[in-house]
C-alpha cells in the first residue's frame, strides 16, 4: 500500500488511499484475551440490541459480571466498527476531503438486479484476534455479489471488492454505503464514479437506511462465523466464502417467496433481458 521509496510523500499517498498519515506510522499492539473476549460480546449484544451505546452496553456487561468503563467500551465499539443506531445530529466531524454524499433510496422503488448495490465491512471475530469482512450485495435479491476478508479497514479493501463485483456483474445504476471512511475516500468514490454510477450515503447512524446488509450481517455471524474460533485469517476466509456460496445458491428467503439470493437475481434479470 504505502511506498516508502515512492517520490510521492508518504502523507500525500496516505491522503489518497484514505487514511489517516497518523496510521502509517502506528504499530499496533496485540489486544488482550480479556478484551477480544469483551469485543465479540459487544458484537453478539449489537446483533441483538443495535439501539445500544457505550453506556447501555457497559451496563448490560456490568450485570453480566464484566467489569468495564463507558470510555473502554466506547474505544472496543471503534476497533470493531459499530454505533448505536438511533436517528442523531450529524455533529462528528469529517474526514478531510471527504464529502458525504445524500441517501438516494428513502422514496425509491427497488425491485431489480443491478438498481441498487450495497456495501459494508463488519467485525469477525476469531480465536486469537478479529479481521473485517466486507461485502457488496444486490439490494433487490439479497446475493452477496463480491466480498473480502482483510485485517485492516483500509479504503483499497472496499475497492478490491467492488471492482470484483464489476468484473463480474453487469454495472448498478446506484452503490449505497454507510458513512465510514472507507467508502468517502477518494479512491473509493473516484472507482464508483468511474463507472456512471450514483453513490448513496445512509444517514449517520441510520442503520435502517442500509437494512439489507445488515440482515446478511446477521445470518453470516450466527450461521457461521459464531459457531467456530477460527485460527487463522486463512481459516476464515474459506469458511465465510463458503457459507456464502451456501447463502447465495441455497438458503431460500421469505422476502424473495422463498427463493435464493441466486434464484431471485437471475430470476429476475432474465426478462429484463428480454424485455430490452
Amino acid at each position: 500500500m504505502i511506498n516508502r521509496a515512492h517520490k510521492l510523500p508518504i502523507s500525500r499517498q496516505a491522503e489518497l488511499l484514505g487514511i489517516s498519515r497518523a496510521s502509517v506510522y502506528y504499530l499496533p499492539r496485540p489486544l488482550s484475551e480479556n478484551d477480544l473476549t469483551i469485543m465479540r460480546r459487544l458484537d453478539e449484544l449489537h446483533l441483538r440490541y443495535p439501539f445500544m451505546g457505550a453506556r447501555m452496553l457497559r451496563d448490560q456487561l456490568n450485570r453480566q459480571g464484566i467489569d468495564i468503563g463507558r470510555k473502554h467500551v466506547s474505544t472496543l465499539m471503534k476497533k470493531i466498527n459499530i454505533n448505536a443506531v438511533y436517528r442523531k445530529p450529524n455533529t462528528s466531524k469529517k474526514q478531510p476531503g471527504h464529502k458525504i454524499y445524500p441517501y438516494l433510496l428513502r422514496t425509491l422503488t427497488i425491485n431489480r438486479p443491478n438498481q441498487v448495490w450495497a456495501l459494508d465491512t463488519s467485525y469477525i471475530p476469531m480465536a486469537r484476534g478479529f479481521v473485517y469482512l466486507t461485502a457488496v450485495i444486490d439490494w433487490s435479491s439479497r446475493k452477496v455479489l463480491a466480498s473480502k476478508v482483510a485485517i485492516t479497514l483500509e479504503a483499497c479493501h472496499a475497492v478490491d471488492v467492488l471492482e470484483e463485483a464489476f468484473k463480474l456483474y453487469e454495472t448498478p445504476e446506484i452503490i449505497n454505503t454507510d458513512q465510514g471512511s472507507q467508502f468517502t475516500a477518494t479512491i473509493f468514490v473516484d472507482c464508483v464514479e468511474a463507472k456512471g454510477c450514483k453513490l448513496s450515503m445512509d444517514g449517520r447512524g441510520a442503520w435502517r437506511d442500509n437494512v439489507f446488509i445488515e440482515r446478511v450481517w446477521r445470518s453470516v455471524k450466527y450461521e457461521c462465523v459464531y459457531l467456530y474460533a477460527y485460527d487463522s485469517v486463512k481459516e476464515a476466509k474459506h469458511s465465510i466464502s463458503k457459507y456464502l456460496d451456501w447463502y447465495n445458491q441455497e438458503r431460500p428467503h421469505s422476502n424473495l417467496n422463498r427463493l435464493t439470493p441466486d434464484e431471485a437475481y437471475y430470476g429476475l434479470l432474465s426478462p429484463l433481458k428480454k424485455a430490452a
